[in-house]
């Protein structure tokens, strides 16, 4: 996954906390396809991701596998891996394709498709999905459907309606 951000909205530093809290950066990948790698752009960002990332092993006690390498030419992963929750949910999907047609160049490069299949993967929250709801190109029936699910995910975690699998 390559991110863009605004570092005067959030930090380097503040993306690599988030990045190791979502996966277990002690495990060996089983394949280079699927390896957890920090990639960095400058001296700085390489500084600061390998100081996190002992930081990381002093509090898990552990070696973290995770590699740091410079950036190189990046590669989007095959269509059926984008937007993985939108493709496999068929309560939203025929609506989510009637909006992309078959253009799934349009789909990939979407911030709201990207929201949208972040939610269905149980990340963010009920109120966060709410407030930006109208923003995301769904109908009123489409952003019905995606509040069941946000509840159903919420009700069978038994968490409150406020928090997401990550807590955020």
């Amino acid at each position: 996954m390559q991110v863009d951000y605004d570092p005067s909205v959030i930090s380097y530093e503040e993306l690599l906390e988030v990045f190791w809290s979502g996966h277990d950066p002690t495990q060996v990948s089983f394949s280079r396809q699927y390896a957890n790698i920090v990639f960095y752009h400058n001296e700085e960002q390489e500084r600061l991701a390998r100081a996190s990332a002992e930081r990381n092993a002093d509090r898990r006690g552990k070696t973290v596998r995770t590699a740091i390498q410079p950036i190189g030419t990046f590669y989007l992963a095959e269509d059926y891996h984008q937007k993985y929750y939108l493709r496999q949910n068929q309560a939203i999907w025929p609506e989510i394709a009637a909006y992309y047609g078959q253009d799934d160049e349009g789909l990939v490069a979407s911030t709201a498709a990207a929201r949208l299949n972040g939610y269905l993967g149980g990340h963010g929250r009920l109120d966060q999905f709410d407030a930006i709801a109208n923003e995301l190109g769904l109908s009123d029936e489409g952003q019905a459907t995606i509040r069941a699910i946000l509840e159903r995910q919420a009700h069978r975690l038994g968490l409150d309606m406020g928090m997401s699998v990550l807590g955020f």
